[in-house]
């Protein structure tokens, strides 16, 4: 895996061995409920067309809500479960998850920076009790779109990993910068769900999978900065409703952004910015 050309690490993240069983199980299971075959959990369609991007897909009258939508996690997770195992190294419990740790090579991602802020909450209550002492190990390319662990390159550096166990309110809440967009896939964030924080370090008994995906105004102002110009071309030709994850639906996936010059998390990027996103389990 180590030292493989960039155009394979982007066509495995783009799920040619990987993403495809999953993304297949999801379509069939949306294709079955819409025949009526199956019953869906959490909201209607119509529920979920009256949310926001952002509200994970609460249903309000019904008292349930959608789980966070499972997703790969592609070739580079450094759960163990593809090589490396980066959740049992001394210190990957951190809120800053920008630089490299223990016995790496010490390098420090580069990029305009993006504070992560997940919440977690119990879908079967509707979504309105936070999942207190849960644990979330969050993980994503750097600028250029490589992976540290895995990609030419950066294989000696453990950057842009991390772990977190949830507070009274269901959140963690880490530092970063805002990755870049390689070729074929929208940009996004991977995360797992544990149970607890022990659960999590011993990497057994994931909860959920699953990935965010940033906003295309967002996307654009942050790539016209310096030092993400590879991003600004491999941007250009994707969608959301093209990428081969967040095509059969992103809505509870979309992060809720603020920062940059502008209001509303618009301008040109250069001020950092805040992610978040609720995540029922």
């Amino acid at each position: 895996m180590n030292g493989r050309h960039a155009e394979d690490r982007h066509e495995h993240d783009r799920g040619l061995s990987y993403d495809l069983p999953v993304l297949a199980r999801r379509r069939m299971i949306r294709l079955m409920a819409g025949a009526g075959l199956i019953p869906l959990v959490g909201c209607t369609q119509e529920e979920k067309n009256s949310a926001s991007p952002s509200s994970s897909g609460t249903s309000g009258e019904s008292g349930a809500c959608a789980e966070i939508p499972e997703e790969t996690a592609g070739p580079f997770p450094g759960d163990g479960s593809n090589g490396v195992n980066v959740l049992k190294e001394s210190g990957v419990v951190r809120r800053d998850i920008t630089r490299s740790f223990g016995d790496s090579a010490g390098g420090t991602a580069e990029g305009i920076p993006l504070t992560i802020t997940l919440t977690v909450v119990d879908a079967a209550s509707g979504c309105g009790a936070p999942k207190r002492g849960a644990a979330v190990y969050v993980w994503h390319c750097d600028r250029d779109g490589a992976y540290s662990l895995y990609s030419e390159g950066v294989t000696e550096e453990n950057y842009l990993r991390g772990v977190q166990e949830t507070d009274d309110a269901g959140r963690v809440t880490f530092t970063s910068v805002f990755p870049g967009c390689y070729q074929g896939r929208w940009p996004h964030i991977h995360f797992e769900v544990y149970a607890s924080l022990a659960d999590a370090t011993a990497t057994t008994a994931i909860t959920n999978t699953s990935q965010l995906a940033f906003p295309k105004d967002v996307c654009e102002a942050v790539y016209a900065t310096d030092g993400y110009e590879e991003s600004v071309r491999n941007l250009s030709g994707l969608s959301l409703e093209s990428d081969g994850v967040f095509g059969d639906g992103h809505e509870r996936q979309l992060a809720a952004m603020k920062g940059g010059t502008g209001s509303g998390g618009g301008g040109d990027g250069g001020g950092g910015y805040t992610a978040t996103l609720t995540v029922p389990v």
